[in-house]
C-alpha cells in the first residue's frame, strides 16, 4: 500500500506513543510540507474516528511511518 504523501517520513517510532502526541507529529509535518488545510483537517478526523489502531493506520494510509 504506498501512502496519500510516500514523500512525507514521519518517524514514530521511539517516539511517545500518546495519541495526542502521534497527532501533533502527523500534524507538523503535513504542514512543514505545505498540505493543504483542508486535508490535514481531513487527516484529523479520520485519524481521530477510531481507537489507536485507527490512529496508526491512518497515519500508515496518509504518510511514510518510520
Amino acid at each position: 500500500m504506498t501512502p496519500r504523501y510516500p514523500e512525507i517520513t514521519v518517524e514514530l517510532v521511539g517516539q511517545d506513543g500518546n495519541a495526542f502526541n502521534l497527532l501533533g507529529l502527523m500534524q507538523r509535518a503535513l504542514k512543514q510540507h505545505d498540505i493543504p488545510k483542508d486535508q490535514i483537517d481531513a487527516f484529523m478526523q479520520e485519524a481521530m474516528s477510531g481507537d489507536y489502531n485507527n490512529l496508526l493506520q491512518t497515519c500508515m494510509q496518509w504518510v511514510d511511518v518510520r
